[in-house]
């Protein structure tokens, strides 16, 4: 086996990074600001989880918006109707979240608990159709961990509904900021 030169190296991490390679300050940037962004939703949860629910509302009044203003522009078209009604639904659950974000926040924190528990009970069912690889126990322990999250979200509900929401964001955008920073930093590794 060769060993690879560090100018063979560097390429195939070029490669890999593709148009990444080429604005390693702005993935840096970004990773820095979702990791703040991140560290405030922890440190505020509940307020996370308002803004949250307020922010889903914008995007549903919008996409009704949207919805309408492209059923209008199609007249003629057999799904006008169809159309019609989607948006009128699109529009009446942004401003229901806006009006009533507390029940809001609740119907999430049920959607979250079911996929947990959901996705937790089929990634079991796949783990025992793959048992007969040494790894398999892995997907055993991670279908427990998803299950569990949603038994333990259902044990606290309603009140972890006021701060689940803000919590699993503020983690997801510490996990995006630190691939961002990392890939950022590898990025500007490739210039050097």
């Amino acid at each position: 086996m060769t060993e690879l030169s560090l100018t063979q190296i560097k390429e195939i991490r070029a490669a890999v990074l593709g148009a990444a390679a080429k604005v390693p300050g702005t993935l840096i940037g970004m990773g820095v600001l979702f990791i703040v962004l991140g560290m405030i939703g922890i440190a505020g949860q509940t307020l996370f989880s308002f803004v949250t629910i307020n922010v889903l509302g914008a995007f549903l009044v919008l996409g009704g918006v949207l919805q309408f203003a492209h059923a209008i522009k199609s007249i003629g078209w057999k799904s006008v109707s169809i159309q019609l009604a989607l948006a009128f639904l699109y529009i009446a659950a942004g401003l229901y979240t806006w009006a009533f974000p507390i029940p809001a926040l609740e119907a999430i924190t049920l959607w979250l608990a079911a996929i947990f528990f959901v996705t937790g009970v089929l990634r079991l069912i796949s783990a025992f159709q793959h048992r007969h690889f040494n790894e398999w126990i892995w997907l055993v322990l991670s279908s427990a961990i998803s299950i569990l999250m949603g038994v333990l979200i259902m044990s606290g509900y309603p009140e972890s509904s006021l701060w689940l929401p803000g919590l699993l964001i503020a983690i997801e955008l510490l996990l995006q900021g630190w691939s961002l920073l990392f890939l950022g930093l590898a990025a500007r590794s490739l210039t050097k």
